[in-house]
């Protein structure tokens, strides 16, 4: 009965976290940058992946000259075939920094994909 209980409670708390759950392109809007910006970000966290195998510390820096956007993408840890990636980011040429953490994994095709 408890292992039940446990169940049902697990499911509704995975459930109201979806449901919770910002799409990227708005957590992208909220911090001020661009499509355009998360595409150049992107291509600097793919460049640091596949330019060797990755360790923690690893960083590139990276800048969109169109819309006036920066940043660096740090390897903040590797677990197996997947990375957590800590950015720091001063969109449209903001003095202010702001922190963003994805998480990519390697598929079995060599590719680095954006993961939960």
């Amino acid at each position: 009965m408890k292992a039940r209980i446990s169940l049902v409670l697990a499911a509704v708390v995975l459930t109201v976290g979806a449901v919770q759950a910002k799409p990227l392109s708005r957590i992208i809007a909220e911090m001020g940058l661009s499509p355009q910006d998360f595409e150049v970000l992107s291509a600097a966290s793919t460049a640091l992946l596949t330019s060797g195998a990755p360790s923690v510390g690893q960083e590139r820096a990276w800048t969109n000259d169109a819309t006036g956007s920066k940043g660096t993408v740090r390897i903040a840890a590797v677990q197996g075939n997947c990375v957590s990636l800590q950015h720091s980011v001063e969109p449209g040429g903001e003095e202010q920094n702001r922190q963003i953490r994805t998480r990519r994994c390697k598929d079995a095709s060599g590719n680095w994909l954006l993961t939960p």
